[in-house]
């Protein structure tokens, strides 16, 4: 059994099997309906988080984990593990990265022989991250040590592609996760953007009339970059099963996905995008990849 133990947050917002599959360990970010607090996909799943936000007179809000919150988890994990790889949300739009890091420190400083610790920022989040946690594993499992299971998620990362088309930029906007001045646009002239991650945060790719087009566009853009190359690509939504599969149809039909993930939106996530959001992050497979 690998010596080397991989945590992620939970925006990656895996499934149960994966998470077995992966042996990730997950800690949660936090969401706040008034003075009720719960843990990502721990305390609220998907569905009693969507009932919430319908009934909430105002929008939640959410924080990253704690320091201490990492330092528990690693402090359990290296009672067994020579390493630790921790894979987060960007820190573009998220502290969760800092936190690990101040664990990481105060880990170094109380423990005679500490295992290594490698915090890695994604620069993105959800299905994306989903994509890294996954590559890390398969790193793990090939036998590569940390210090390069760390060097091949960071060039995926810079290689990964994630683009979404939201229903209404109402959830970015209030939450601040993108400019005034592109939420204005897309709610006065509706015109529906498409979104990416941008050097770790949220920015408009291009914009689209309808939602339907902006959906349509959104394909045509992951096949512009994609080109004839195989990919590893992921899917996710809020609400919005039905659009995912047929994302998830197209994208078998259409490329040679060596690896096709389909997830929700975390409810963390999900606070900031809206429901109806559906969205596609991929990189193209090296040979060595496939």
């Amino acid at each position: 059994m690998s010596k080397i133990a991989v945590v992620t947050d939970s925006t990656a917002y895996l499934p149960p099997e994966l998470v077995e599959q992966y042996r990730a360990h997950v800690i949660p970010l936090y969401i706040h309906f008034g003075k009720d607090v719960y843990r990502d996909g721990v305390d609220i799943d998907t569905s009693t988080f969507y009932e919430r936000l319908r009934n909430a007179p105002t929008l939640p809000t959410t924080s990253q984990p704690s320091a201490w919150d990492f330092l528990e988890l690693y402090r359990r994990l290296s009672r067994e593990a020579e390493a630790i790889v921790s894979i987060h949300i960007s820190s573009g739009i998220s502290g969760t990265v800092a936190s690990a890091q101040t664990a990481r420190q105060t880990l170094m400083a109380e423990i005679k022989d500490p295992p290594e610790v490698y915090v890695v920022d994604s620069r993105i989040t959800s299905c994306g991250l989903a994509l890294l946690v996954s590559a890390a594993a398969r790193a793990i499992a090939a036998g590569l040590p940390a210090a390069q299971v760390v060097q091949r998620v960071e060039a995926l990362a810079a290689r990964l592609f994630t683009v979404f088309v939201v229903d209404t930029l109402e959830y970015l906007h209030k939450g601040g996760r993108i400019g005034g001045a592109a939420a204005l646009v897309g709610s006065v002239l509706q015109i529906k953007p498409i979104l990416h991650f941008q050097e770790g945060r949220i920015d408009v790719l291009e914009k689209a009339r309808t939602t339907r087009k902006a959906k349509r566009r959104m394909l045509e853009i992951v096949a512009e970059r994609a080109g004839n190359r195989p990919i590893h690509a992921a899917i996710v939504h809020a609400q919005a099963p039905e659009e995912a599969e047929r994302i998830c149809q197209y994208l078998a039909g259409h490329f040679d996905c060596r690896e096709l993930l389909v997830v929700e939106f975390s409810p963390v996530i999900a606070t900031h995008v809206g429901p109806g959001t559906v969205g596609v992050a991929f990189y193209t497979a090296e040979r060595s990849e496939a």
